[in-house]
């Protein structure tokens, strides 16, 4: 599961960065920075969850 949220967080950042570097594409940063913040808060959530045993 973290190799998963790992490989988002490295998609969001990589769309993020094309978004800040084309100037008309400013909206791509937009979201690419949500969605990371939000895939970073997923991966902090599900790591810091105790086992339910």
């Amino acid at each position: 599961m973290l190799a998963i949220i790992a490989t988002l967080l490295i998609i969001w950042l990589a769309l993020t960065v094309l978004g800040l570097i084309f100037k008309g594409l400013f909206w791509l940063a937009v979201i690419g920075g949500i969605a990371f913040l939000v895939t970073a808060g997923l991966g902090w959530f599900k790591k810091n969850q105790s086992p339910k045993y």
